[in-house]
């Protein structure tokens, strides 16, 4: 007696299901949009909660995003130099509340190592003279374009946290936690260290002469930063200020003319642009919009 066999029916239904299966994973160039509808359309249905819905948006998302659009700019890391004395050390380790620190000798560009927190303060009650320069990790170092999902790869199998980013001249770019990482995924990681810091623009010049610019950077400081005359009455940030001008919010990877500014979109978080490329117009181009 013959094997019974399956019916037309389900083998058809069957290599239906893996057909959708391979486009899923191996999406055309149209399918990303699509894939972010569909999971728009199962939180409507409440077959999702919003939160989840932003957390697989934010693993889609990350596949594009790289070290450099999620680091700490240079001029904001909190740096140690292996001159300061233990004591002053200490004092600023506890000042800060970080468990990482990049330390540098001569200059900030010259990183020699990570003190772990941990460390130092284990070594304090040694009666020996404490050596700083014995403390150091060695530092972990990646560029600028080296990807998010590989970065997390690398943190996860050498058990670091936190890696030094270099531009493309081998200077210093910047510095990325694993906290960073994972906050493209889960949205923002706030603690009791994560305020604000008095007086900080949010505007950072980059090597290539242009400037990155948090979204909620003040409109007024971007006039002062470079001695433009953008309409600062109706638009507190300059996230506002491109969006109005863009009619929506700007997506990454897009550019927004706004007078003789030319902002170019690196990094997006919760339907607002967090950060900027932020150039000077070439002369010639329009700069009505983008």
């Amino acid at each position: 007696m013959s094997e019974p066999q399956p019916s037309s029916r389900s083998t058809a239904d069957h290599r239906s299901l893996f057909a959708r299966v391979i486009e899923f994973i191996s999406p055309g160039p149209d399918s990303r949009d699509e894939l972010m509808e569909t999971l728009a359309d199962a939180e409507r249905r409440e077959l999702i909660d919003p939160e989840s819905r932003a957390m697989l948006e934010g693993v889609i998302r990350m596949a594009d995003l790289t070290a450099g659009d999620a680091m700490v700019a240079a001029p904001r890391i909190d740096m140690i130099d292996i001159a300061t004395p233990f004591d002053e050390v200490l004092d600023a380790v506890a000042g800060t509340g970080h468990s990482r620190f990049p330390v540098f000798e001569d200059s900030r560009d010259n990183i020699i190592g990570v003190l772990l927190a941990k460390d130092l303060l284990r070594a304090r009650g040694g009666d020996a003279a404490r050596d700083l320069r014995a403390l150091l990790r060695p530092a972990l170092f990646v560029p600028e374009s080296k990807g998010l999902n590989e970065l997390l790869r690398d943190f996860r199998s050498n058990r670091n946290h936190l890696a030094i980013v270099i531009d493309e001249f081998g200077g210093l770019a910047g510095m990325i936690t694993i906290e960073d990482v994972l906050e493209q995924i889960v949205g923002e990681i706030e603690d009791e260290h994560d305020e604000k810091r008095e007086g900080e623009s949010g505007i950072y010049t980059l090597t290539d002469g242009s400037s990155r610019v948090a979204g909620d950077a003040a409109v007024v400081a971007v006039n002062a930063h470079f001695a433009t005359d953008l309409p600062a009455d109706e638009f507190e940030t300059i996230g506002g200020l491109v969006a109005h001008s863009n009619g929506r919010v700007p997506r990454r990877g897009e550019s927004v003319d706004v007078g003789p500014l030319r902002f170019a979109v690196m990094l997006t978080r919760g339907g607002a642009v967090r950060w900027f490329r932020v150039s000077r117009v070439p002369a010639g181009d329009d700069a009505s919009g983008g």
